[in-house]
C-alpha cells in the first residue's frame, strides 16, 4: 500500500546546502563544466508546486561544492535538523545537497539525529543550468518521502530510489541513478508522487553526541584514512604519527583488501600505532560484503562500513 501524508503536519523544510543541484555553467549543454553551489535554496524551491496544505520553507545552511564539506558544516546542519524535527507542525526535513560527499553526510545525520521524523537528502548530477536537469525531480520526490506517513530516519533519494542513510554510497561518476545501497537494498521508489517502500524505514544510530548540538564549537579528532594495496608500505603510517605534527592523529581507518586484510607492512605500522594510543580500525575497499571477523583479529573491523563511514563513526567515538 502506498504511503500517504498525515494531514496534521504541514511544514516541510528544505535546507540548502549548496552542491551541483544548485550549480550554473556558461552554457546550457554543459553538464560537467559548471560551478556548484550558485543557486540559493528558496530559488530552487521555485518552480515546485507543495502538496495542498503543506507549505515550504526553505532555508540556506550552506553553499558549498560538497567535495569541500567541512565539519562546521555537519554541526549545523544537524543542528537545524533538529531545531526543525522539534517543531510539532513540520512533518520531516529535506536537505539539498552534492553528491560527491553525500553519503558522508547521510551517515553522520544518521549517527547523530534520533529520528522520530524523516530528514530526506537529496541532490543532482547535472546542474541549475542544465538543458534538462535533475534536480527538480528529485527535490520532488524528496518532499514526498518527507511527507509520507511513517517515514522517520534519515534516507536518501535520488531518480526515484529511497536509501537509508546508513546503506548509500555514491557508484557511478556521471549517469543520473549514482547512487546505490549495496547488499542491503533500496527502501523504496518514488513514483509519480507516491512512495512505495520494499523495506522499513531507517532507524536511527543515536550515537551520544551531546557536544555536537550542545557545544558553540567541535574539536573533531583528527582520522585519516590509509589504503591497502599492492606494494603497500608502512610509511605513510608512520609519517602521520611523526611527532611534532600540528595537530596529532587520533585514529586510523585502514582501507583493507577483501575480508580485511592489510599488507603485512602496512599492518606491522598499524599495530605499532594502535600500541602508541592511536584507535585503528579496518574497513573493506569492497563495495558489496562486510568483514568477517576471525578469532585471531589484532585489528579490529568497522562490519559492514566502507572507509569513509568507519571514520565518521570512529570520530563520532572519539569525540566521545
Amino acid at each position: 500500500m502506498p504511503d500517504f501524508p498525515s494531514p496534521e503536519l504541514r511544514r516541510v523544510v528544505v535546507l540548502g546546502t549548496g552542491g551541483t543541484i544548485a550549480g550554473k555553467a556558461a552554457s546550457s549543454g554543459d553538464n560537467i563544466g559548471y560551478t556548484a553551489g550558485q543557486v540559493g535554496v528558496a530559488d530552487l524551491l521555485g518552480g515546485i508546486e507543495a502538496p495542498q496544505g503543506v507549505t515550504l520553507v526553505a532555508e540556506q545552511v550552506a553553499q558549498l561544492d560538497s567535495k569541500d564539506m567541512s565539519f562546521e558544516t555537519w554541526q549545523k546542519l544537524a543542528q537545524r535538523c533538529a531545531h526543525w524535527l522539534a517543531e510539532p507542525d513540520v512533518a520531516g526535513v529535506v536537505v539539498t545537497h552534492g553528491t560527491d560527499t553525500l553519503e558522508e553526510t547521510a551517515f553522520f545525520l544518521h549517527s547523530v539525529l534520533a529520528c522520530a521524523k524523516p530528514v530526506v537528502l537529496t541532490c543532482a548530477m547535472r546542474p541549475a543550468s542544465a538543458l534538462s536537469p535533475d534536480g527538480p525531480q528529485n527535490v520532488r520526490d524528496a518532499i514526498g518521502v518527507a511527507l509520507a506517513a511513517g517515514a522517520r530516519g534519515v534516507t536518501v533519494v535520488c531518480a526515484g530510489a529511497i536509501h537509508s542513510g546508513a546503506d548509500v554510497q555514491k557508484v557511478h561518476t556521471y549517469r543520473l541513478d549514482a547512487f546505490a545501497s549495496g547488499d542491503a537494498g533500496v527502501v523504496g521508489y518514488v513514483e509519480e508522487g507516491e512512495v512505495r517502500r520494499v523495506r522499513a524505514w531507517p532507524e536511527g544510530g543515536a550515537l551520544p553526541a551531546s557536544k555536537i548540538f550542545e557545544a558553540a564549537a567541535v574539536q573533531w579528532p583528527r582520522v585519516e584514512i590509509v589504503m591497502s594495496h599492492a606494494g603497500a608500505s608502512g610509511a605513510v603510517v608512520e609519517a602521520l604519527l611523526q611527532p611534532g605534527n600540528a595537530e596529532p592523529v587520533r585514529g586510523l581507518v585502514l582501507a583493507a583488501t577483501g575480508n580485511g586484510t592489510l599488507h603485512h607492512a602496512l599492518e606491522a605500522a598499524a599495530l605499532k600505532a594502535q600500541e602508541a594510543g592511536v584507535a585503528v580500525v579496518r574497513a573493506t575497499r569492497c563495495m558489496n560484503g562486510r568483514i568477517l571477523p576471525k578469532a585471531d583479529d589484532r585489528l579490529r573491523d568497522a562490519g559492514t562500513l566502507t572507509p569513509v563511514k568507519a571514520r565518521i563513526a570512529l570520530m563520532l567515538e572519539l569525540l566521545g
